[in-house]
C-alpha cells in the first residue's frame, strides 16, 4: 500500500514545531495539517486514525500525527463545548484560525515555504505572545496556557499583549474558569514547573485575576510581609516566585521538587496580623493549605507527600547544624528517606531554593545542603545484616538500627568538621 497522499491533497508542519524552529530552540513533536483530504484519503494511504472528538491520523511509517483541517463552533461552556467540522473544503487559514496564539497559528509546507495569515513571524521577532482572534475567550483554557507559555518563554523576552491581557481579564471576570476541571489545571501548572521561569506563569495569572481562581493558595502570600534582614524583597508573594525560578534551575525540568517549591511557604498566609513580619510556626500551618491545594487539583500523591514533608521541614533543614545527631536521624525517618533515599535530595534541592530565593542573594551558598546529603548517606550506609546476626531481633532490632545509623551521622558529621 502507498503511503502517498493524493495530489490534490497538501500537507503543512504546524504548531510548536514550526515556532520552536523559528525561535531556534530544540525541536519537539511534529504535528502536520493535511488540507484538502477526506478521511478515506488518509485511510486509503495507510495512515491509522486515533482522533476521537475529530479526525486526527498517524503516518504508517513515522507516527507523526496529521489531523485534517477544521474549524470549531462554540456550543457550550467551558473548553469542552465545541463542535468540530472536518471537511476538505476547510482551508489551512480557515484552520489555522481557530488557534490560540498567533506564534502558534503558523505553518510551513513541505517545500519549506511559511503560511503566517495572522502575523506570527512578526510577534515572535517583536516577543509579544498575542491572540489570533475574538474566538480566543470561547475556551477558558486559554489564559492557563497563556500563563504556561510565558513560563516557558519569559527568558527570552516574551510579553502578553496588552489586548490578550484585556481578554483574558474579562474571562476570569466572566466566570469561565470555573468550568476548568482540577485535572487541566494540574497539568498546566505541571508543565509551567517543568518551565524555566514557573514565576512568569504565577505573575501572569496574577495580572489577569486568574491567580486567586485557581490556586487562591498561592495568591494570598502576596501582599504578606515578611521580615526584612531575612527577605530583602520582603513580600513573601514574590519571595514564592523568586523560589519558584531557583528550583527550576536547580532541578530543571521536575515539576514534583517545582511543586514542593510552590508549596513551601504557604502557611504564611495564615499567620495572624498581630505577629507580622513574622511567621512562628508557619512551617505547621501551611501543612492544612498544602492539602487542600493538593486534594483539590488531584496532584499525584508523590508529589503531595513531598510537598507535606517540605513545608513542615524546611526550617529544620536551615538549621541543621543546629540539630543534634538523633534529631537530624529522626528528621531522615519523618521523611521515609530511609525507604525512598531521593526523597532526601528533592528537599535539600528545595531548601537551597527557598534559602537562595530571596532578592539579590541568588548566588549564596547553602552548605546545608550538602550536608544533609551526607549525613543522610552515613545513615544510609548502615546494614540491618550486620546487627541481625548479633541475634537481636524484633523490637529491638529497630532500636539497635535506629542507633547504629544515629552513630553514624556523628561520626560523619565530626569527620566533616575536621577536614581542610
Amino acid at each position: 500500500m502507498s503511503t502517498s497522499l493524493p495530489p490534490h491533497v497538501r500537507r503543512y508542519l504546524v504548531g510548536g514545531a514550526v515556532r520552536d524552529a523559528l525561535l531556534g530552540l530544540p525541536a519537539g513533536d511534529r504535528d502536520y495539517v493535511v488540507v484538502g483530504a477526506s478521511v478515506q484519503d488518509l485511510h486509503d494511504a495507510g495512515y491509522r486514525q486515533v482522533g476521537r472528538d475529530f479526525p486526527v491520523f498517524l503516518h504508517p511509517v513515522t507516527g507523526e500525527e496529521h489531523a485534517l483541517a477544521r474549524t470549531e463552533r462554540k456550543s457550550g461552556r467551558g473548553y469542552t463545548g465545541f463542535v468540530v467540522h472536518a471537511d476538505p473544503a476547510v482551508t489551512l487559514e480557515d484552520d489555522l484560525r481557530r488557534r490560540d496564539f498567533t506564534i502558534n497559528a503558523i505553518a510551513r509546507a513541505d517545500d519549506g515555504t511559511l503560511v503566517d495569515p495572522f502575523g506570527g513571524v512578526r510577534d515572535l521577532e517583536a516577543r509579544v505572545l498575542r491572540h489570533v482572534g475574538d474566538a480566543f475567550v470561547e475556551d477558558p483554557l486559554r489564559v492557563l496556557r497563556a500563563a504556561r507559555f510565558m513560563a516557558r518563554f519569559a527568558p527570552l523576552g516574551f510579553q502578553v499583549a496588552p489586548d490578550t491581557l484585556a481578554l483574558m481579564r474579562a474571562m476570569v471576570a466572566g466566570g469561565e474558569l470555573s468550568d476548568l476541571v482540577p485535572e487541566r489545571i494540574w497539568q498546566e501548572l505541571a508543565k509551567a514547573l517543568r518551565s524555566p521561569s514557573p514565576a512568569a506563569f504565577l505573575r501572569t495569572l496574577r495580572d489577569c485575576d486568574a491567580l486567586r481562581a485557581v490556586l487562591p493558595e498561592v495568591d494570598a502570600l502576596y501582599g504578606v510581609p515578611q521580615r526584612a534582614e531575612y527577605h530583602p524583597e520582603v513580600d513573601t508573594g514574590v519571595h514564592l516566585e523568586l523560589v519558584c525560578d531557583i528550583a527550576a534551575m536547580l532541578a530543571p525540568g521536575d515539576d514534583l521538587v517545582g511543586y514542593a517549591a510552590l508549596c513551601h511557604d504557604l502557611g504564611k498566609a495564615l499567620t495572624p496580623a498581630t505577629e507580622l513580619p513574622r511567621h512562628v510556626l508557619h512551617e505547621q500551618r501551611g501543612i492544612d493549605p498544602v492539602v487542600a491545594l493538593s486534594q483539590r487539583l488531584k496532584v499525584p500523591a508523590e508529589h503531595r507527600e513531598l510537598a507535606v514533608l517540605c513545608c513542615r521541614e524546611h526550617l529544620n533543614v536551615h538549621r541543621l547544624d543546629e540539630l543534634r545527631p538523633a534529631t537530624v536521624h529522626d528528621l531522615l525517618a519523618r521523611c521515609d528517606g530511609f525507604r525512598k533515599p531521593a526523597r532526601i535530595d528533592q528537599l535539600a534541592t528545595v531548601c537551597e531554593a527557598d534559602k537562595r530565593g530571596r532578592a539579590g542573594l541568588s548566588e549564596v551558598p547553602y552548605p546545608q545542603g550538602g550536608r544533609l546529603r551526607r549525613l543522610h548517606a552515613a545513615a544510609l550506609a548502615v546494614r540491618g545484616e550486620a546487627i541481625a546476626a548479633r541475634g537481636i531481633s524484633g523490637p529491638a532490632f529497630g532500636e539497635a538500627l535506629r542507633e547504629a545509623r544515629i552513630d553514624a551521622i556523628a561520626r560523619a558529621r565530626s569527620a566533616s568538621e575536621v577536614e581542610p
